[in-house]
């Protein structure tokens, strides 16, 4: 058996998010069906991380196992997949990797967006989350300074989750004005469920409510969910890069 990864994109709308869900549609089981009618074999795959519902990816990978001698011709595999895939779930690379290798424990840093727009606008319906308010940019920035660096993010995760720590490294938090459209970007080794809608929200709360930029760090120092602002809509969100050691970024 040879393992592989794939590098995927899609757009979040029409799914309950990536994994498999019993009473709902996933990007995993759409993707997972089209490579078995290909494979022909029960195919499981595992991806980098999990999407909520209306998250979209512009780059998640994931990893499956099947025979080398069913995937002779990468080009074509990946034509037939897209093929079978709906428009709204894109493959782009098949990468064959060692047979230890893992979609989720070897990413050592992920990128996410958070998209904001101003003006009604139609195309950009579920893609990006629309407010009336410009909020303080510069606030918003002075505050996401302290988020950097190895701490306890444990304040901005979803309860109950099962998870063995809540400290995190954040490598970059920022935010930007692209195509008039106020864009969050954040970078992190790893991220806990629900963690960047919330700091969008607590961010949000600096810009608009008039809370001083070092207030965040009470709440960071609280670890207390509670403590932080509202997480902001699903549909806002973009997963945008996923980083492993053994693979070259794609252009």
């Amino acid at each position: 058996m040879q393992r592989f990864f794939l590098d995927i994109a899609y757009s979040g709308t029409a799914y309950h998010g990536w994994q498999i869900q019993d009473n709902a549609v996933s990007v995993q089981q759409k993707l997972n069906e089209a490579l078995q009618k290909i494979l022909r074999r029960d195919i499981e795959t595992i991806g980098a991380g999990r999407t909520d519902t209306g998250v979209h990816a512009k780059q998640l990978y994931v990893h499956f196992d099947a025979t080398g001698t069913l995937i002779p011709d990468a080009d074509r595999f990946l034509h037939s997949l897209n093929a079978l895939l709906p428009s709204d779930i894109a493959v782009r690379r098949l990468l064959p990797v060692a047979t230890e290798a893992h979609a989720r424990f070897d990413a050592t840093q992920r990128s996410y967006e958070y998209h904001i727009h101003f003006n009604k606008d139609p195309f950009l319906l579920h893609k990006s989350w629309q407010i009336r308010e410009i909020p303080d940019v510069e606030k918003m920035n002075l505050a996401a300074h302290y988020l950097l660096g190895k701490q306890d993010f444990g304040c901005f995760s979803k309860s109950n989750t099962q998870v063995f720590t809540n400290i995190c490294t954040v490598k970059r938090a920022e935010w930007l004005w692209q195509d008039g459209k106020l864009v969050f970007h954040i970078t992190a080794d790893r991220f806990l469920r629900n963690m960047v809608r919330a700091i969008v929200g607590t961010l949000l709360d600096i810009g608009l409510k008039q809370k001083t930029p070092e207030s965040i760090l009470d709440v960071i120092q609280s670890k207390s969910r509670s403590q932080a602002g509202t997480s902001v809509p699903a549909h806002g969100l973009y997963l945008t890069e996923v980083i492993y050691p053994y693979i070259t970024i794609s252009s």
